[in-house]
C-alpha cells in the first residue's frame, strides 16, 4: 500500500453533533494518512438540505480540531457537487446501466412488497408502463420520473480490508435509485461520484455501510473508475451489547469534552475501540498511534464502550501533562474568590495542579481537589459526615490538633519528609495510631474527609495557613464544647462555617 499515496476522508452528515462512532472512524482514516504519508480529506455530506445546519457543520469542524484531527485540504460540501451527480446519472443512463422509472412512491412500495413475499428482486420488468414507446411518451408528456441502477445478473465480490473476501450474488439485490424524481442524488451515487472526483483510494467506513458497498462498486464500474480498498470498521457497542446511543449516556465528542475529558484521552480511547498496537501499549498519544497503526491490526470484533476505561485514559494523560498545561484549565473551574486567589498566587497553582492531577481522573475532578488549597478561611465548610466520625468527641480531637498546631509552629521548614518524620512522632507521643492524628487533622485543613497526602497538603498550604486553619478548627470545637451536649461539634460544623458560595 506504500506505493500508492492514500487519500481517504471522514464524510459525516451535519446532522447532529459529531459521535463517537463517527469520531474513532475520522480518526482511523487520520491514522492511515498519517502512517502512510497520505492525504486525510474532509467531505461534509449536506445533500439533506432540510436536516442539514451550517451550525451542526461548524460543531463537527470544531470538534475535530479540538481532537487534533487536522486535514489536508479545504472541506468539500457534497451539496456543490449535485451538477456533476446529475451528469454521472445521466451517464450511467446513456450507458444502458440505468432506467427511467414513473411509479409513484404508493406503486413502487406495492410492488416491493409482492415481489419480497416472491422472493424476487425488483427489476424494470416488474413496472407496467416502463419500456419501449411507453417510456418516451411519458417522457414526452414531461411526468415526472426518477433513474434506476439495472443491476445485472451474476453477482459481486471485493476484498474488504477488515472482513476479508466479500462476495454478493446480484439475484438478492434491488434495481437501485440513483437519481430521485426531483432531480436531487441518492447516497449511493453521491458516494462515489465524489470520491472519484475527490480521489479517494481508500474508503475506510463503519460496519453499517457494508451493504451499501456492491451497489457502490457497481456504479463505480459502469462509470469506467477505478475502485478504492475498502475496509468496514467494527461496530461500537454499549455494555448491553446493543449499538452505542443516547441511552447509554454521552455520546457525542462534545459532551465527553464537557464532562472534563481530555482529547488525547479520547483519542486513545477510541484507537483501542476496534485496534490494537500488537503488543501491551495501552497509554498512546496522537504521534504514538500515528506510528504504530496499520491497517492489518483491525478487529473484525465490535468492541464495547467502556467510560471507566475512558476515565482510567483520562487520568493517565493527565498524569502526563505538565502543570504549565493543566494549570490554566483548572484555573477555568475554580468558582469566584478562589480563581482569583489562584491567579494571584501562580506558583501555588503549578504546585497544587501537579499535586492533584496524580489523583484525578477528569479535570473536574482535579478542581475540586484543589479548590480547598485557595477556599478563604471564613468560607471553609467541614463535612458533617465526616466531622461526625472524626471530631466525634471533641475534647480527644482538640488535645490532637493542639499536638499538630505545636509541632507545626515549631518548624521552619516545611518540607515533606521532615513533617511526616515529626508528626508521626507526635502521634506515637499521643499514643494512638497515625490515622487518628491525620483525619481529624485533614478535616480541619481541608473541610473534608479526602484529600492528597496530608504531608503534601500542608507543604503547599504552608506555614501561615496551616495555622489558621488549626486554630478555626479548635474554635469550632470550642464552640461545641460551650453549646449542647447533645450536638457536639459536627452541629458546631454547621453553625459556624460560614456562608456556601
Amino acid at each position: 500500500m506504500k506505493s500508492v499515496k492514500p487519500r481517504v476522508r471522514f464524510a459525516p452528515s451535519p446532522t447532529g453533533y459529531l459521535h463517537v462512532g463517527g469520531a474513532r472512524t475520522a480518526l482511523f482514516n487520520y491514522l492511515f494518512a498519517r502512517n502512510q504519508g497520505g492525504d486525510f480529506l474532509l467531505r461534509i455530506e449536506d445533500t439533506d438540505r432540510e436536516r442539514s445546519s451550517g451550525d451542526m457543520t461548524n460543531q463537527i469542524l470544531d470538534a475535530m480540531q479540538w481532537l487534533g484531527l487536522e486535514v489536508d485540504e479545504p472541506p468539500v460540501h457534497q451539496a456543490y457537487g449535485i451538477e456533476r451527480h446529475r451528469a454521472d446519472a445521466e451517464r450511467l443512463l446513456a450507458g444502458g446501466r440505468a432506467w427511467r422509472c414513473f411509479a409513484t412512491q404508493d406503486e413502487l412500495a406495492e410492488i416491493r412488497t409482492r415481489l419480497r413475499e416472491e422472493g424476487r428482486p425488483l427489476r424494470r420488468s416488474e413496472l407496467p408502463g416502463h419500456g419501449g414507446a411507453e417510456t418516451a411518451e411519458r417522457l414526452a408528456a414531461g411526468e415526472p420520473h426518477a433513474l434506476f441502477y439495472s443491476v445485472p445478473d451474476g453477482s459481486t465480490t471485493f476484498d474488504d480490508i477488515v472482513h476479508g473476501p466479500t462476495t454478493v450474488e446480484h439475484a438478492h439485490m434491488d434495481d437501485f435509485v440513483v437519481l430521485r424524481s426531483d432531480g436531487t442524488p441518492v447516497y449511493n451515487l453521491a458516494v462515489v461520484s465524489d470520491d472519484i472526483d475527490m480521489g479517494i483510494t481508500h474508503v475506510l467506513r463503519g460496519d453499517d455501510h457494508l451493504s451499501n458497498t456492491p451497489k457502490q462498486i457497481l456504479i463505480y464500474e459502469a462509470l469506467g473508475a477505478m475502485l478504492p480498498i475498502f475496509g468496514h470498521l467494527p461496530m461500537i457497542l454499549g455494555a448491553d451489547g446493543k449499538r452505542l446511543s443516547k441511552r447509554h449516556g454521552a455520546a457525542s465528542v462534545e459532551a465527553f469534552r464537557e464532562e472534563g475529558i481530555l482529547p488525547e484521552a479520547l483519542v486513545n480511547f477510541l484507537a483501542l475501540l476496534g485496534w490494537s498496537p500488537g503488543d501491551d501499549r495501552e497509554v498512546m498519544d496522537l504521534p504514538e498511534l500515528v506510528e504504530a497503526f496499520s491497517l492489518d491490526r483491525i478487529l473484525k470484533k465490535s468492541s464495547v464502550f467502556d467510560p471507566e476505561k475512558l476515565e482510567w485514559l483520562n487520568g493517565r494523560h493527565l498524569q502526563r501533562k505538565s502543570a504549565e498545561r493543566l494549570a490554566p484549565v483548572l484555573l477555568e473551574l475554580l468558582p469566584g474568590i478562589e480563581r482569583e486567589r489562584a491567579e494571584a498566587e501562580p506558583e501555588r497553582l503549578r504546585a497544587v495542579t501537579d499535586l492533584v492531577k496524580t489523583r484525578a481522573r477528569t479535570v473536574e475532578s482535579m478542581a475540586s481537589q484543589a479548590r480547598p488549597f485557595f477556599t478563604p478561611l471564613d468560607r471553609i465548610e467541614y463535612d458533617e459526615k465526616a466531622a461526625r466520625k472524626h471530631w466525634k468527641h471533641a475534647d480527644e480531637t482538640t488535645e490532637r490538633l493542639a499536638a499538630v498546631r505545636d509541632v507545626l509552629a515549631g518548624l521552619d521548614d516545611f518540607d515533606h519528609d521532615l513533617l511526616e518524620e515529626r508528626l508521626r512522632a507526635a502521634a506515637s507521643e499521643l499514643g494512638i495510631g497515625a490515622g487518628k492524628l491525620f483525619q481529624p487533622l485533614r478535616l480541619a485543613l481541608m473541610g473534608s474527609a479526602e484529600s492528597p497526602g496530608i504531608f503534601d497538603v500542608i507543604a503547599l498550604l504552608g506555614r501561615e495557613r496551616s495555622l489558621e486553619r488549626i486554630d478555626r478548627a479548635l474554635e469550632t470545637l470550642a464552640e461545641g464544647r460551650a453549646g449542647s451536649p447533645d450536638e457536639g461539634p459536627e452541629a458546631t460544623s454547621r453553625e459556624s462555617a460560614g456562608p456556601s458560595e
